[in-house]
């Protein structure tokens, strides 16, 4: 097995997630917060994405989704046009609210789409390729994306745990 393919199955693990994570619930399941500071399920989803889609974009020099394809007027949040969560407050938190699951997960798949189409173009050598001299030592492309999946799976797996947290509130 590649290393493209294992980063392919990796990114696939969180599609999976988010789809199950945000399924079936209503606006006000998606908002809620367990405490006031605490993150939503729907800050979450949106936020691992868009970490996702602003850090793949740039890593291979793609236009981020989230404003080549409408996706930013779609949500319609109030929030500066390249936000991607980093640093929110808990009323920017509160912000990022959705009638329904379901665009969560349509802009989630799109930024997986384009995802998986760079990830299939990798080649051992691409992943040596250093995209960030901001760190030391300067990051790699290969570090770059495992960074994206260790924080997209976290954040999902904490959306997850807000929903157990729901659920059983509700029982």
């Amino acid at each position: 097995m590649h290393a493209k393919d294992i980063l392919i199955e990796g990114y696939g693990r969180i599609r999976e997630e988010v789809h199950a994570a945000v399924g079936g619930l209503g606006p006000d399941e998606l908002a809620a917060r367990p405490t006031p500071e605490a993150n939503s399920i729907a800050w979450l989803v949106w936020h691992l994405t868009r970490v996702q889609d602003d850090h793949v974009a740039d890593a291979f020099g793609l236009d981020q989704v989230w404003l080549a394809d409408g996706w930013e007027k779609r949500f319609g949040l109030g929030l500066p046009r390249g936000a991607t969560g980093f640093g929110h407050t808990p009323a920017q938190v509160a912000k990022v609210r959705v009638d329904s699951p379901d665009l969560l997960t349509g802009y989630h798949d799109a930024v997986h789409a384009q995802t998986l189409g760079a990830l299939r173009t990798l080649t051992a050598k691409d992943l040596e390729r250093v995209v960030d001299e901001n760190w030391d030592p300067p990051v790699t492309l290969g570090v770059r994306l495992v960074s994206v999946l260790s924080d997209d799976l976290q954040h999902v797996g904490q959306a997850a745990y807000a929903r157990g947290l729901l659920q059983s509130a509700a029982s």
